[in-house]
């Protein structure tokens, strides 16, 4: 046990769950509830109605268990949002086939934001601590084998992985935040919100984002082949392109 563990019971009580709660034993008798059985459950409420129906009431009623029965295997409603999380969030995809790094990331962000698209409820699950569970820490591994490939060591792939998972986030969150662009299927992320606050938009007050959403109006651009709407697809590029020459620089011999 590490010392931010012991120092930190919250974290001990989802390691237990996300791990060990979640493992199936191979001896003895298979038990009647699992905390699997019950993160998967919880998941299926959430795709079908949305996280606010989402409740200890509600998924004992699915599994045809008591409430009190899933408290001896979650102990609260917080406890069950992170199981839940980790099951919907799955194994991470399979980058095996990408012809260099870049698309390794670019397949990982598009995986990641038709996975969010798909399940935009866990944009809004809240989490006292970075995500711990054994698909979540599956998902950051598989990121963080191209960015070390690209050459980026330690800590900074570390910080390159989780800016990257927080701008697909944050662009998900965008992209759902009005009820209209949640019926798009065109993969315009912007396109309802953009439209919403045009009647505001005065050239005088507002020059650059005016003429930014003209020349959006004009050449509306739809995913690219990775699955990435522009607006992602542009900011990943650019990041890679900076982590390249980075990489470059540093390996590049001083002058002095």
């Amino acid at each position: 046990m590490t010392a931010r563990q012991e120092k930190d019971p919250d974290l001990q009580r989802s390691l237990a769950l996300l791990w060990a709660g979640r493992r199936r034993g191979s001896r003895g008798p298979r038990p009647k509830l699992s905390v699997e059985q019950i993160a998967q459950a919880a998941v299926r409420v959430a795709d079908a109605d949305g996280l606010e129906a989402l409740s200890m009431q509600r998924v004992a009623a699915e599994l045809g268990f008591s409430t009190m029965s899933l408290y001896n295997h979650v102990p609260g409603k917080d406890l069950l949002l992170e199981v839940a999380a980790d099951v919907a969030a799955g194994p991470p995809p399979d980058l095996a086939g990408a012809e260099d790094f870049r698309q390794a990331v670019r397949l990982w962000a598009g995986a990641l934001w038709a996975g969010l698209r798909s399940r935009p409820w866990l944009l809004r699950v809240p989490l006292d601590h970075a995500p711990v569970g054994p698909n979540q820490l599956a998902w950051l591994d598989r990121l963080l084998r191209p960015l070390l490939a690209a050459g980026l060591v330690g800590g900074e792939a570390r910080s390159a992985a989780l800016h990257l998972t927080a701008v697909v986030r944050g662009t998900a969150q965008i992209s759902l935040s009005t009820s209209s662009e949640r019926k798009r299927a065109d993969g315009l992320p912007h396109a309802g919100l953009t439209h919403a606050v045009t009647e505001f938009l005065d050239e005088e007050e507002y020059p650059a984002l005016t003429a930014v959403h003209a020349a959006e109006t004009g050449d509306q651009q739809g995913p690219d082949g990775d699955g990435l709407p522009f607006e992602l697809g542009f900011g990943v590029d650019r990041f890679l392109d900076g982590i390249e020459d980075w990489v470059a620089a540093r390996s590049r011999p001083s002058s002095g």
